[in-house]
């Protein structure tokens, strides 16, 4: 890799043997998951754009960014933004799309940016990875003081309680010709799912593991972080939340 298009690296903890650190960093990972709604994304940021009537050239980082889909509309919005993931493989596909304006780098979300910015973004549940509570904390804690005076701060996040009641126990998928099994299940507040595969001959086992928090435990959290939540909505399209109905919990604060 030329030292042109060679992503930043910034506040990154050492890569640890956790599941999101492996599972993120392999390309069965987006293999799996290449059917995304890139539309829909990108309506979600015509509309969250909008809403906080973010100024020309705002700057945003885009926090757990993957391979940068959010990151690159926002930047064709006419934003000047920053991409961070944690993953080096992710950020270095993101880089190819680097220009003047948007940059990608490798950052540990709990570790404060060394920037200020207009809007930080922690899209997609991209959020309670950590085994431990204060981890969240310290992401939260995090994002209020890479914020700008007047910056706002959105978490979208999963509606918890109706991913638990209509979970979804096994299922197969096949894409690009990989069989993936899944099984999903509760356990210890985590919201787990176990993904096994057989692929040129090789077994792989990998594992998702998310705290499924609520509305309340993100209140709770913030309070204790003397964070302001603003708004919350329930969908891409910023309709009300509803705890037992919405498909999401986007959460505006500062």
């Amino acid at each position: 890799m030329s030292e042109a298009i060679k992503p930043k690296t910034t506040n990154a903890k050492p890569q640890t043997n956790t599941w999101y650190s492996s599972w993120f960093d392999t390309p069965y990972y987006h293999i799996l998951y290449k059917d995304r709604n890139y539309r829909e994304a990108q309506l979600f940021m015509d509309n969250l754009t909008h809403y906080l009537n973010l100024p020309e050239k705002a700057k945003v980082l885009d926090l757990a960014c993957g391979k940068g889909r959010h990151a690159i509309y926002l930047n064709q919005l006419g934003f000047d933004v920053v991409g961070a993931d944690l993953s080096e493989n992710s950020i270095a596909e993101a880089s190819k799309n680097s220009n003047d304006t948007l940059r990608f780098v490798v950052h540990d979300k709990r570790e404060p940016y060394d920037e200020k910015f207009d809007a930080i973004f922690n899209l997609f549940t991209s959020f309670g990875y950590f085994e431990n509570r204060e981890d969240d904390i310290k992401t939260l804690v995090a994002i209020k003081e890479s914020l700008t005076e007047y910056g706002f701060a959105v978490i979208d996040f999963m509606n918890s309680q109706v991913v638990i009641d209509n979970l979804i126990q096994e299922e197969t998928k096949e894409v690009d010709g990989i069989t993936f099994h899944i099984k999903r299940f509760v356990k210890d507040s985590f919201i787990i799912k176990e993904i096994d595969f057989e692929d040129k001959g090789e077994k792989f086992h990998f594992t998702e593991k998310v705290r499924a928090y609520t509305l309340e435990d993100f209140q709770t959290m913030m309070n204790e972080t003397g964070i302001y939540l603003l708004d919350t909505f329930g969908d891409y399209k910023l309709k009300k939340f509803h705890k037992n109905t919405s498909e999401r919990l986007i959460m505006i604060f500062k």
